[in-house]
């Protein structure tokens, strides 16, 4: 019987961290859906495909196969059943990404290969829409969430700690509007879905806040 974890909420909140830490206590997989939209940008390059051509992203979207396994621990993205580790990575296969993430057929056709992933495999899966659009059934959803200056603080030290200049001012305005874009998107915008468990992580450590959603799994 496969289980699943659906984390959803804004930027910063630690979504990433914490379901990959899930993930490695409970032994599911993390789907990391960001490796698979490059995995997809990857096919589209191989193809030949421009990043401006939105009609043959679309077509070519239906014979792309993405899933991921765990091998020896590591996390492996298959490609057409490929291994495609070393590739996804690149510079180039993030602008691809970037640029087809947000067509509406590499959307769907990413979502479907998600969705058969979970069915298969107990999975943690953290975004924006995950447990309103992508994985609607899935046994436990959260919405993790901490306050702007919360989110501009772990932002700025972790800027800091990088040596990269910044103000932490102009970090929490800048996080403020991500949120009211994404909140304000046409297609599957950031909320709260009605049967997720609200867990604000702003005077939480991150090991407590994967204890306090492992606990909501029992």
């Amino acid at each position: 019987m496969s289980y699943s974890i659906a984390i959803d909420g804004p930027a910063g909140a630690g979504k990433s961290t914490i379901a990959k830490l899930i993930a490695k206590k409970k032994g599911y997989i993390y789907v990391d859906t960001g490796a698979m939209y490059r995995a997809m940008a990857l096919y589209f390059i191989e193809s030949g495909i421009s990043s401006e051509d939105s009609a043959a992203i679309s077509a070519a979207s239906k014979d792309v196969d993405v899933t991921i396994k765990y091998e020896n621990g590591e996390q492996i993205v298959f490609l057409n059943g490929r291994n495609v580790n070393g590739l996804i990575r690149q510079e180039e296969v993030g602008k691809m990404a970037s640029c087809s993430s947000a067509n509406k057929d590499v959307r769907e056709k990413l979502v479907e290969l998600q969705r058969a992933l979970a069915n298969k495999e107990s999975v943690v899966m953290d975004g924006r829409d995950i447990g309103t659009c992508v994985l609607p059934n899935a046994d436990v959803k959260v919405y993790l969430t901490a306050s702007s200056h919360v989110r501009a603080k772990r932002r700025y030290e972790e800027l800091k700690a990088k040596n990269i200049e910044c103000d932490i001012e102009t970090i929490e305005k800048d996080i403020i509007d991500r949120d009211y874009q994404d909140m304000n998107r046409e297609i599957s915008p950031l909320k709260q879905a009605p049967d997720a468990v609200l867990l604000d992580s702003s005077d939480m450590t991150i090991e407590q806040v994967a204890d306090a959603i492992i606990d909501l799994c029992k």
